[in-house]
């Protein structure tokens, strides 16, 4: 894959979604609190923290799967509101006490500033691209194509 500003474009399409619901609460009181849906708290914060970043110290994540400066300043903000209410509440509470807990408006206000720019960079991403004469490739004769 090719990227214009981060090594791990693939590392960023995790990490973009993570950030998405973190700044949602009906996607999180929708998904999260679903028995049925594979996507929780924990999923969401392994993706930011351990696998994928570390919204704790993301600077080393600078040029590989954030874009900017302004993103990693962004995400470390959003680590500490996180970890402020994982130290209020314990690490093994359940996903509706987080979402409940006072300190999680804090949170998604962090995850939505963030979200905002980190969507605005993609765009602007792809944007160079395009200007570099990128172009999604052709459709081979015969592929049917879904709609």
């Amino acid at each position: 894959m090719i990227d214009h500003g981060i090594a791990l474009p693939y590392y960023r399409l995790h990490v973009v979604p993570a950030v998405v619901a973190l700044a949602s609460p009906t996607w999180q009181r929708e998904v999260w609190l679903d028995p049925g849906q594979f996507e929780d708290l924990n999923y969401t914060v392994h993706v930011l923290f351990d696998d994928f970043c570390d919204a704790g110290n993301p600077s080393p994540w600078l040029g590989q799967c954030l874009r900017s400066e302004e993103e990693v300043e962004l995400m470390a903000g959003l680590g500490t509101a996180y970890n402020a209410v994982q130290d209020s509440i314990g690490s093994t509470a359940r996903d509706e006490v987080y979402l409940d807990s006072p300190g999680w408006s804090a949170v998604v206000a962090a995850a939505a500033r963030l979200a905002q720019v980190m969507v605005s960079n993609d765009r602007s991403a792809l944007s160079k691209l395009h200007d570099a004469g990128y172009r999604r490739p052709r459709r081979q004769a015969g592929c049917v194509r879904d709609g």
